[in-house]
């Protein structure tokens, strides 16, 4: 199964011939498909009752985003909510496009779930420096006492390690087994297993994205003082309260 995203080749790049597999081309038709919809959802951005569809769509989402990371840390969301956001969403997008016939998720490929693994591995430090400044991060591999501290480092990388490979075990898995299932019972079994393929993609955006949410705000600064708003404010709240 690995080989059909990972070295069957979807097309040839014209002039160049240069080969391009099913996993980078599946990832480009995700991004394409996620920048014309931000692009439509945003194109004309309004305030007040009389907003487009998109941009109730998307105002949406991005607000269940923002309170699920307001729950689980201590910080400001916003601080969070890019990263956290766009890891959900291109998830989200690629499990789900899974529902498209011959269409090969790449989550479903070992070095796309990596990559998404190398990306929080990489945010560990960016954030938790930050947060709480250099010398506070990197006491926390010192606790609870210096003898610790290779055990800590290996915590962290087979921590993001697993990430990836849980993520692209659960995706391929649901392939393989929906395939098995259409080709035996081909008239009875696709819808139900759209429909599970529509939950399993959605748990599996959703667990990667919280856990890479608390790796990457393990560290924060305790003391901090500064209110943390509940919800986001549109700006016609920001006028009234002035």
């Amino acid at each position: 199964m690995l080989e059909l995203y990972d070295e069957q080749i979807a097309f040839y790049l014209p002039y160049f011939n240069i080969p391009i597999n099913w996993t980078i081309a599946s990832t480009w038709i995700v991004m394409v498909f996620l920048m014309l919809v931000s692009w439509l959802a945003t194109r004309h951005l309004k305030t007040g009752d009389k907003v487009s569809h998109w941009q109730t769509g998307m105002e949406v989402l991005v607000k269940g985003i923002y309170g699920q990371i307001n729950e689980m840390t201590k910080g400001n969301p916003m601080t969070y909510l890019p990263f956290v956001g766009t890891l959900f969403i291109f998830i989200l997008t690629c499990n789900l496009f899974t529902l498209i016939p011959e269409f090969k998720s790449p989550t479903a490929s070992l070095s796309t779930t990596a990559a998404l693994a190398l990306m929080v591995l990489l945010g560990i430090p960016f954030f938790g420096i930050k947060n709480a400044g250099l010398k506070k991060y990197l006491k926390k591999y010192l606790e609870p006492s210096p003898a610790m501290l290779p055990f800590n480092i290996l915590s962290e990388l087979t921590s993001t390690g697993a990430m990836a490979v849980r993520l692209f075990g659960n995706v391929l898995s649901g392939v393989i087994i929906g395939s098995i299932c259409l080709m035996l019972v081909p008239f009875i079994l696709p819808l139900p297993m759209q429909v599970l393929g529509l939950f399993t993609g959605m748990i599996q955006a959703y667990i990667f994205a919280m856990l890479a949410l608390m790796y990457i705000s393990s560290v924060h600064e305790e003391d901090e003082n500064v209110a943390v708003p509940t919800e986001i404010q549109s700006p016609d709240d920001e006028k009234e309260n002035v």
